[in-house]
């Protein structure tokens, strides 16, 4: 059973106190949350996949998708603050944040966040028009979920994984390649794992003042997420097992693509054990940039699928 640590915290006194006097320009940074913005990575499955990694047209043009859903995520990151700021000062670690402890004032954030909206938009459109449409899409579905779609439940981690699709889709426009319904189905269910144990993560945090932090969690109940959270994690590796055994993808890559099974298995196992074990979940990007050996099993699996589509034929 997690430990709760919301009591070791003075949440309404300290909010403010607990944020350091950094120039605002580095608070705002923190407020994008960099850190996050590994999540679109995922952008970059369509140029591998697609074997338009040597193509350097294709390479920029994804760079540029990146940078572009980078703009965004920020700027959505600042408004969900900003919607959030009340609660968050009464939040164990999300009082510490720069707008909830009042270093940055709301209109700052506003003002950046339609800053990188445009920013954003007007890279994705100009790259191409459908590119544009995907960019646009995210946004208004995020934007959805920091106002409404998490207050439904289910809906609202069904949410989280459709905007992981849509970074998908968004790689594979960029470079032009076609979208394969496998790689929907695949991201689909692992961003799912993902939000489901987040969910899991926050309710066993804050235990009993886990609702006035996130109303939607007393929709929840860690024998429910538990549940979810097996369905999805059968579903997520058999679908991948799937994937590369179709006739489709062998055609395409051969019959190789099987010997990278062992990678997803070890890489899901190891996040339910730091889950389970280790009370972790609450940040995929910093599970991904701290423990080593998911670190490892996520970075030798990319370059083992890059070996086999780009082996010599």
């Amino acid at each position: 059973m997690a430990r709760s640590t919301s009591s070791k915290v003075p949440l309404s006194s300290a909010a403010v106190a607990a944020a350091p006097g950094w120039p605002t320009a580095l608070n705002l940074i923190v407020s994008v949350r960099p850190g996050q913005w590994t999540k679109n990575l995922l952008i970059f499955a369509g140029l591998l996949f697609g074997r338009r990694l040597f193509n350097p047209a294709a390479v920029f043009a994804a760079v540029v998708a990146f940078v572009a859903f980078c703009a965004l995520s920020g700027a959505v990151y600042l408004v969900n603050d900003v919607l959030d700021r009340e609660s968050d000062r009464r939040h164990p670690l999300k009082a510490r944040r720069p707008i909830a402890s009042g270093a940055i004032s709301v209109a700052t954030a506003v003002g950046t966040a339609l800053g990188l909206v445009v920013m954003g938009l007007a890279a994705s459109f100009a790259l191409n028009i459908r590119l544009g449409v995907v960019a646009a899409a995210y946004l208004a579905l995020l934007t959805l979920y920091s106002g409404l779609l998490k207050h439904i439940v289910i809906i609202d981690v069904l949410t989280i994984a459709l905007g992981f699709v849509l970074r998908a889709v968004a790689g594979a426009v960029a470079v032009d390649v076609e979208i394969s319904h496998w790689l929907l189905v695949c991201t689909i269910l692992l961003a799912l794992f993902i939000a489901l144990a987040k969910r899991r993560h926050e309710l066993l945090l804050l235990t009993g003042t886990a609702t006035s932090h996130r109303p939607i969690l007393s929709e929840y109940t860690p024998y429910l997420l538990d549940q979810m959270i097996g369905v999805v994690t059968a579903s997520t590796l058999i679908a991948y097992v799937f994937y590369t055994i179709s006739p489709e993808t062998q055609m395409k890559f051969g019959p190789w693509l099987g010997l990278t099974i062992p990678f997803p298995l070890y890489g899901i196992f190891r996040y339910l054990y730091l889950v389970h074990q280790r009370e972790g979940g609450g940040s995929p990007a910093d599970l991904l940039l701290t423990d080593r050996p998911l670190l490892a099993s996520v970075a030798l699996w990319a370059l083992l699928v890059a070996l086999i589509i780009y082996r010599p034929l």
